[in-house]
This record gives structure tokens, C-alpha cells and sequence, in this order.
């Protein structure tokens, strides 16, 4: 069975209940990184600048603590291999429906996303809607 390391487990504890809930489950069934939780100031900021952020802080769901996003990978990690990205998706969707969770993910939040022209995706992103 799967399990998180130390560091993925630190950066889960920087998130809401609701997500560390979820991810202890999803875990136990899919072998997953944790990226990110909260996000600083200059760490949001930072990947505004960069384009790997649509936020300036502190208007991203990763910029409160807890943080109310998570950015997580499917281990070992393939950029290229989305399918795999659309799996875990499936799994987090599921269990958050098991738990009573709404769930918004980057891969289908966004009306004008372009699968075929590779636009700008945040596949690795969930966040709790309140």
C-alpha cells in the first residue's frame, strides 16, 4: 500500500481538514506527492510572475492556512502523462463525494481550456469549494 513521505505529509498538514481527509484515502488506492498546501506571499506571487499562477496572493485558495488548494502529483512523477492526472482526478472526485466535499480541479475549472493546444493547465490542482 502506497504511503506518503515526510515531506508530502508536512506540506499536507498546511491544508484544510476536509483535503487531508480526502488524501489520506486516495493514498491508501494511488501512490501520490503533495507539492503544495499553503503558499506564502512571495511563493504565490513568485509563480504569478512565472505563469504557473492565474492569483496574485492573497486572492489563491493556497494563500490561507490552512490552505483551502493542494497541488498533488501521481508518483513517480510524468508531466507528459495526463491520463494518469485524469485517473487521480477520478479517484479525488470520488472520495470527496464519499466525504460530503465539493471539489473544484484545475484540469476542468476552466471554460477555455485547450486540450489539443496545450493552453494553460493546472492539472495537478484541487481546491475545497465553500
Amino acid at each position: 500500500m502506497p504511503k506518503f513521505g515526510k515531506r508530502s505529509l508536512e506540506r499536507l498538514e498546511t491544508c484544510c481538514v476536509e483535503l487531508q481527509n480526502i488524501l489520506h484515502e486516495v493514498i491508501k488506492v494511488y501512490d501520490i506527492s503533495v507539492l503544495e498546501g499553503f503558499r506564502s506571499e512571495e511563493r504565490q506571487n513568485q509563480l504569478f510572475d512565472e505563469g504557473k499562477s492565474k492569483l496574485r496572493f492573497p486572492d489563491g485558495k493556497h494563500n490561507k492556512n490552512p490552505s483551502d488548494a493542494v497541488d498533488i502529483v501521481p508518483y513517480p512523477v510524468d508531466w507528459n502523462d495526463d491520463a494518469r492526472f485524469f485517473f487521480l482526478a477520478g479517484l479525488m472526485f470520488a472520495e470527496a463525494e464519499r466525504q460530503g466535499v465539493k471539489l473544484r480541479w484545475g484540469g476542468n475549472w476552466r471554460m477555455d481550456y485547450d486540450f489539443a493546444n496545450n493552453s494553460f493547465k493546472d492539472l495537478p490542482h484541487f481546491e475545497v469549494v465553500r
